[in-house]
């Protein structure tokens, strides 16, 4: 896997991320407690729709920087999205390795976020 990819619904849904200060989901977990999560990113990998959940604390905050995958099943794009549980190992490194690609193209965007005007030029 070479390039992060995005199927029509995750950029629909990444648009709207980018452009909302911060989107959540409320997640209830198998213990019946509710999280509160923000949504980091959806990515696709082999076709498949996965987002990224940053699970918040009663405060909004996160302290130990550990995101949660879940399949997203949107059918279309004016559908209620569903979250799915990852079957796999494979699948879910597959999907790490995915978000790991995404946050080094965002670290690189960052680094190279220069205007040209301050690079310096030779004569």
């Amino acid at each position: 896997m070479s390039q992060v990819e995005f199927s029509e619904i995750a950029k629909e849904m990444n648009t709207k991320i980018e452009n909302d200060e911060q989107i959540t989901v409320d997640l209830e977990l198998d213990d019946g407690k509710s999280v509160t999560c923000a949504v980091i990113i959806v990515l696709t990998v082999e076709g498949k729709d996965y987002i990224v959940l940053l699970p918040l604390d009663e405060k909004g905050q996160n302290n130990d920087g550990n995101v949660w995958f879940y399949r997203f099943i949107q059918s279309d794009k004016d559908a209620e999205p569903e979250l799915g549980y990852i079957d796999s190992d494979e699948e879910y490194e597959n999907v790490a390795e995915a978000f790991n690609l995404y946050l080094d193209d965002v670290e690189f965007d960052e680094l190279v976020d220069v205007d040209p005007k301050d690079i310096p030029q030779e004569d």
